[in-house]
């Protein structure tokens, strides 16, 4: 940690399974593909399983640049830390503000797909009416939700040795779960794979097509597949985090693909009746076909495995969120950062962090009560500022790739991954891939932000308008306030002086090398 310029203060007791299950658990396939099947379905029909290929190529991209990064830098707070060595000031501040704020509200989005899964496993779940009424499901959603994040508080505020075995379990419940229901589904195949290249009628009449619709439905799978990030975000934590992580990331988007793809494939070719209107609606979908195709005590057993994605993907999400909290306080990088980046000195772990965002995880949620709309927006505005924060990495990256200044020069250390020669195209690719994709996630379509009535313009348009007022009011927080008391505390402070930034020449005495190389008494 000296080479970054601070004190090692977390536990450093990450294996490479445990690396490897953080990001996967963010992923959560089993968490992701079943909350979100319906919804792709509903707007593109069996052809929409064409995004989850596509939507792994693109972040595959992203992947293997941030996997080059992370064997460079396997710090806390990752993506806030590599824009850090990678551009100014205020673009790597607002790379973590933005992904802070995203990870908060994805914790509460995760949390509230336990209303899809435990009132088909059990009808007592159901603690708000009988699910009849008009605002039941949602209620009840937040109650779950709620106690999820409760318990996601305890365990990540005990320790990251609690938090990584409760996970590293859990995922492998999910790999085995995942595995045995491809085969099942697989087994009771219907019909052939000429469904996947047939529109079904899907896109008749919208201005664009099926092409239309099918940009609508590959949310689906762009919901899913991001958060491979969290194994480097826990390099602190983790054992030879230079190979560790990096092979961490790639692993756990590649084994999500696989599975989560597999599990499309053979979900839509065994579905009993795909005209059935239940497959395409929220308290249906994959969990409905599943329990259509395995019957009652199989098809439970697997929603059983549902549940405990949900719950290891709950800890993952508020675990990286906590990095991040952490990583930008002990840089004085926020407010009320002495606080914020404390680190119980028994547990080894930020415990204030992890209560202050359980906290405010809880705030969206009640919105979802009254007007589940807005909550959609907020939902779906998370994973835009998680693609946007990853952006303000891999364009600063690649504008390093064409100045000659990355890969770095041989600086004495062992980088723990490097793509050579395919740097530059694959970092290409990937910022093409996060431009493109954060346009169509943001595009202020009525399907998606205002699918419901009231029909109004400020609920369509409340993407644009919350992530341009979060963005620029950041931006104006930093550059007004914040910038002028940066710098690293004196008590995460390294005890010997910290290296010049990677990549930077070495600077008179006194002057920082980077945001964050002053020290803060």
């Amino acid at each position: 940690m000296d080479e970054f310029g601070y004190t090692q203060t977390l536990d450093r007791s990450i294996g490479k399974f445990a690396s490897f299950a953080a990001g996967v658990s963010y992923i959560s396939i089993l968490t992701g593909v079943f909350q979100l099947f319906y919804f792709g379905f509903s707007m593109a029909g069996p052809a929409y399983a064409w995004s989850w290929p596509i939507v792994f190529v693109g972040q595959l991209m992203v992947a293997l640049c941030f996997a080059e990064l992370a064997g460079r830098y396997p710090v806390a707070g990752s993506v806030y830390n590599w824009a850090k060595r990678l551009s100014t000031g205020t673009m790597s501040w607002l790379a973590g503000w933005l992904l802070l704020l995203s990870s908060i509200m994805a914790l509460g989005s995760v949390a509230l797909a336990l209303q899809i899964t435990l009132p088909q496993l059990w009808s007592g779940f159901q603690f708000v009416g009988d699910g009849s009424g008009p605002f039941d499901f949602a209620m009840n959603g937040v109650v779950l939700a709620t106690i999820m994040i409760t318990l996601s508080t305890l365990i990540n505020a005990f320790g990251v040795k609690l938090m990584t075995r409760i996970n590293s379990i859990g995922v492998f419940v999910e790999l085995i779960a995942a595995v045995l229901l491809i085969l099942a589904l697989g087994w009771h195949v219907v019909r052939g794979p000429e469904v996947f290249f047939d529109t079904a009628g899907f896109g008749e009449g919208h201005d664009l097509g099926f092409f239309g619709v099918f940009l609508i439905g590959a949310m689906a799978s762009g919901y899913v597949m991001y958060g491979f990030d969290t194994a480097s975000s826990l390099g602190e934590e983790t054992k030879d985090p230079k190979k560790t992580a990096p092979k961490a990331i790639l692993r756990a988007v590649t084994a999500s693909f696989l599975l989560g793809g597999l599990m499309l494939l053979f979900g839509i070719l065994a579905a009993p009746d795909l005209s059935d209107p239940k497959v395409g609606h929220a308290d249906g979908g994959l969990q409905y076909i599943v329990l259509s195709v395995l019957g009652g005590p199989f098809g439970k057993a697997f929603l059983v495995c549902i549940v405990v994605a949900v719950v290891v993907c709950t800890l993952a999400v508020h675990a990286a969120a906590i990095r991040m909290m952490f990583a930008m306080a002990r840089d004085n990088n926020l407010p009320f950062s002495r606080q914020l980046s404390k680190v119980d000195p028994v547990r080894r772990t930020p415990t204030v962090a992890a209560i202050v965002i359980g906290v405010i995880a809880v705030f969206p949620l009640l919105i979802n009560v009254m007007q589940p709309a807005i909550f959609t927006i907020l939902s779906s505005i998370s994973i835009v500022l998680i693609y946007m924060s990853y952006l303000l990495v891999t364009v600063p990256l690649l504008r390093k790739r064409f100045l000659k200044k990355w890969p770095l020069a041989n600086d004495g250390s062992e980088p723990g991954f490097c793509m050579g020669k395919w740097g530059l195209p694959v970092n290409i690719v990937a910022v093409l891939w996060g431009g493109a994709m954060t346009l169509n996630l943001i595009w202020p379509r009525q399907e998606i932000y205002n699918s419901v009535p009231p029909f109004e313009w400020y609920l369509q348009w409340g993407g644009v308008i919350f992530v341009a007022t979060v963005t620029v009011g950041g931006a104006l927080l930093y550059r007004l306030k914040i910038r002028h008391q940066t710098g690293v505390l004196a008590e995460h402070a390294a005890a010997v002086a910290a290296h010049p930034a990677s990549g930077e020449q070495a600077r008179p005495a006194g002057e920082a090398a980077n945001p964050s190389a002053a020290v803060v008494p």
